[in-house]
């Protein structure tokens, strides 16, 4: 039978896809990815739930794919969130102990992230995560942050806090559940995908990573291997096809195609002479569109996306030392010569962020793409919280009278009779969809 932590499941909801993914962790310690849907999301806008019905449309589709390839039916989910109501602030905290040679434990961490999540917040805000960025004994630095185990009279740590609105944590909740799941934890899109394209080496010399989606451009700084600073900009690669759309008088989906087929981020190196010819609409006489006005009307809006990006850069105080530069992922990264024109706007180096390194042999070809970034390093941060968390007896986890819900997976048995046929009855009534729940 397959262990409850053997498997994990996440779900991406973005602007422009849903996607559901079903992954687990091979000897090697790659993630291979068993099963994965996508589909299309109608129902969120710059990253954040705007119809409760479309979106649960969306999961649900997905849901029901992953299940029929995987064989197996799963009960929580790790979920990404973003959108432009998410910040982030710093804060420290500290504990004195009664001897210089009481050694620190595990409990003095966890107890210092602990207060840190009773951090006052606005009103109608939500921590959604606590990371810690430097830890101090006695007021002395504490090498790779690993003050466990030394000795002091006082610990002293600095905190990264990422806050985002409670309603739109709640909205999340609420869709998921709405197709049978918990929400296993909500995860802020940028460190999910700089889990998924970003090295251990990249981490350490201090690098952007800029994930830039349909909805959201994302901005996630890592310096000396810890988090320094995060930031969602509500502009995506769908504000560069409306301008293309009214730039070119031309349906939506057409100007889609011409910013995938034709798009160029620097209008500087676009053909003169380069015309592509769009059917008129209902009938109408064909439109002769021009790739240098094509890319004239990319590099502009992507211009102004990179100004809030470089913005956010030096409000981080680390715009100096990013040595490792900046890496792109996500789907409007694949915009050709987008890298150029970062480096000429930044002047750092700039490589495209795919997720090869933590994926299995078998998964490479099939899931190795930036717009997969973020459900991939779902997966990864969720297998690596399940393998950190013990697996406790099923009489502990469960009352005798009523099934668990907290396994992550239950194997699909077919056999007549036999008890696996019982407790799948059981199990399947927590994934029937109740109208209560609207």
């Amino acid at each position: 039978m397959a262990h409850s932590n053997d498997y994990v499941v996440a779900i991406d909801l973005g602007t422009t896809k849903v996607v559901t993914m079903v992954g687990k962790m091979n000897s090697n310690g790659k993630l291979q990815v068993v099963g994965l849907s996508t589909a299309e999301s109608t129902g969120i806008k710059r990253g954040m739930i705007q119809n409760i019905e479309e979106t649960v449309k969306a999961i649900q589709k997905t849901v029901d794919d992953v299940k029929k390839q995987v064989g197996l039916e799963f009960h929580s989910a790790y979920v990404g969130i973003a959108g432009q109501h998410i910040r982030s602030i710093k804060n420290s905290n500290y504990l004195n102990f009664d001897t210089d040679d009481r050694e620190i434990s595990q409990d003095d961490i966890d107890r210092l992230v602990k207060d840190m999540n009773l951090t006052p917040v606005d009103a109608g805000e939500t921590i959604l995560h606590v990371l810690p960025l430097e830890f101090f004994v006695d007021k002395e630095p504490v090498d790779n942050n690993r003050p466990v185990g030394m000795m002091g009279r006082r610990l002293d740590a600095n905190f990264h806090i990422v806050i985002g609105k409670t309603s739109s944590a709640k909205h999340i909740e609420k869709c998921v559940n709405r197709v049978g799941l918990s929400v296993a934890d909500l995860i802020l899109e940028p460190l999910a995908s700089a889990e998924a394209v970003l090295t251990d080496d990249e981490r350490e010399a201090g690098v952007a990573l800029i994930d830039i989606g349909g909805g959201t451009t994302d901005l996630a700084i890592y310096y000396e291997g810890n988090i320094r600073h995060t930031a969602v900009i509500p502009f995506g690669g769908n504000v560069i096809t409306q301008d293309i759309k009214e730039g070119c008088s031309i349906l939506l989906k057409q100007a889609d195609q011409l910013k995938e087929i034709y798009g160029i981020a620097l209008s500087d190196i676009a053909p003169d002479n380069k015309i592509i010819t769009i059917p008129g609409i209902s009938g109408r006489e064909p439109k002769e569109i021009s790739v240098k006005n094509l890319a004239g009307i990319i590099q502009a809006r992507m211009e102004e996306i990179l100004d809030f990006v470089l913005y956010e850069i030096n409000l981080s105080g680390y715009a100096e030392k990013l040595s490792a530069g900046v890496v792109i992922t996500g789907g409007g990264a694949l915009l050709k010569h987008l890298s150029h024109l970062i480096k000429f706007k930044s002047g750092y180096d700039v490589r495209l962020g795919f997720p090869s390194e933590k994926l299995s042999s078998d998964s490479l070809e099939k899931y190795n793409h930036p717009q997969l970034s973020t459900a991939l390093g779902l997966a990864l941060i969720g297998l690596e919280r399940q393998t950190a968390t013990p697996v406790q007896d099923d009489a502990k986890q469960q009352n005798a009278t009523e099934p668990s819900v907290d396994k992550e997976f239950s194997e699909v048995h077919e056999k007549k009779g036999s008890k696996f046929n019982a407790i799948k009855q059981m199990i399947s009534g927590l994934f029937e969809e109740t109208d209560s729940e609207m």
